[in-house]
């Protein structure tokens, strides 16, 4: 088990590093095309819709050919997406790609989340925040490999290099045994039709949380990825730095989340994880407002850095809360979070790019910082009806013992 956990660890790893290099290098890329900043947010909106399309697919796909199949064609597309993307082929082209690097990192984060989630019995919120650290990793060392490469002229590098990562650990996955879990990854035989067991439906009442549960992931990545993908914008824009500079805020940022992910598994379990989803959203909400106040460089920085460490277990911690009211579900809820947070990542960076062309950074921030109170009032909503139910539960307990 804990070889299928380091080898999830290097998967996220890889997958952090693909949803931030574009982002990392969106100033020479757009400039080197002669593009403004909407036509940024259409390629990394063709990405995520490509993502969204790998997150929905994974739960058939891996009933038909097995998990680890899936997971190998996941990382195939994305190693060739990166390696086509290194040729930097016409801005048409690049847009036609875009989606299949999209596929293969979605495909590849819903795959190992539900593996995760599914196969590792004791403490799953532990180990899926040290999973999503790798992805926080990721995430920070791209934009500080991006920053070097744009201050030696070599930014066009930033692409191989996440194309022969992805490569690497295809093989891995591809050559690896995990003992047991490996007859859990195979494809299962199809069973005749008479046979298959009735799919078990959402109930009635869980429809309510299941909605706002994906509206709440959707708004969370969506947020997340227009503030990773355009902070080195924004703090041009707003603070005068150069673009090397402005890079390395984003690893500022991922640096503090990978700090946060290393104690958010403990702490959710220690605290429950409605109450540290309900902290953790509001002090990331009291951040991104303060961040649309203040404008002196510092400060800046040192709020990026904070809101990098309170919103470091937001999501594995939202799919293991999610798993958790949601009990018996794990492939299809885990697939449906996901995806909806694709179809943010998809919607709200170019919604992002089109601001900043529009109006400035500072309507971008506010734009952010008003999602993330929708995100809070979503939490406290969610907390209230978890509390609702186990009052039910309790309710019921007692009259069958009376």
């Amino acid at each position: 088990m804990r070889k299928l956990i380091w080898m999830g660890c290097l998967s996220y790893l890889v997958i952090g590093m693909a949803h931030v290099v574009a982002g990392a290098i969106l100033e020479p890329l757009i400039a080197s095309y002669g593009l403004d900043y909407r036509s940024g947010g259409q390629f990394i909106m063709n990405q995520f819709l490509g993502f969204l399309g790998g997150v929905l697919i994974t739960p058939w796909l891996s009933g038909r050919i097995g998990r680890r199949n899936t997971l190998l064609l996941a990382l195939g597309s994305l190693t060739l997406a990166e390696g086509l993307y290194s040729l930097f082929l016409p801005w048409g082209w690049m847009l036609t790609i875009a989606p299949v690097a999209g596929f293969g990192f979605g495909m590849t984060e819903a795959i190992i989340g539900v593996m995760i989630i599914e196969y590792v019995e004791e403490k799953k919120a532990s180990a899926m925040t040290f999973i999503e650290t790798f992805f926080g990793v990721g995430a920070l060392v791209m934009p500080i490999i991006a920053a070097f490469l744009i201050k030696n002229s070599s930014w066009e590098l930033s692409f191989p290099i996440v194309a022969v990562m992805s490569a690497v650990t295809m093989l891995l996955w591809l050559t690896m045994s995990f003992g047991r879990v490996d007859e859990l990854m195979v494809r299962k035989p199809q069973l005749k039709k008479e046979e298959r067991p009735v799919r078990v439906r959402y109930p009635v009442g869980s429809m309510p949380i299941l909605v706002l549960g994906t509206l709440f992931f959707m708004i969370y990545v969506g947020m997340e990825m227009s503030f990773s993908n355009y902070l080195p914008s924004i703090m041009i824009e707003r603070l005068g730095l150069k673009e090397a500079e402005a890079a390395s805020t984003i690893s500022m940022f991922w640096g503090l989340m990978v700090v946060g992910r290393l104690f958010a598994g403990r702490v959710a379990e220690w605290s429950g994880y409605g109450r540290f989803l309900v902290a953790t959203t509001g002090a990331g909400t009291l951040c991104l407002i303060a961040l649309t106040l203040v404008g002196q460089a510092s400060l800046s920085l040192f709020i990026i850095g904070l809101s990098g460490l309170v919103w470091a277990g937001v999501f594995a911690i939202g799919l293991v809360y999610m798993n958790h009211l949601l009990i018996g579900h794990t492939e299809r809820t885990t697939s449906l979070l996901v995806a909806f947070g694709g179809l943010g990542g998809a919607l709200f960076p170019k919604l992002t790019g089109w601001l900043m062309d529009r109006y400035n950074a500072n309507w971008t921030l506010a734009m952010l910082a008003a999602m993330t109170v929708v995100m809070l009032i979503i939490m406290i909503v969610l907390a209230i009806l978890e509390r609702g139910r186990k009052k039910s539960a309790l309710i019921m307990h007692d009259k069958s013992c009376g």
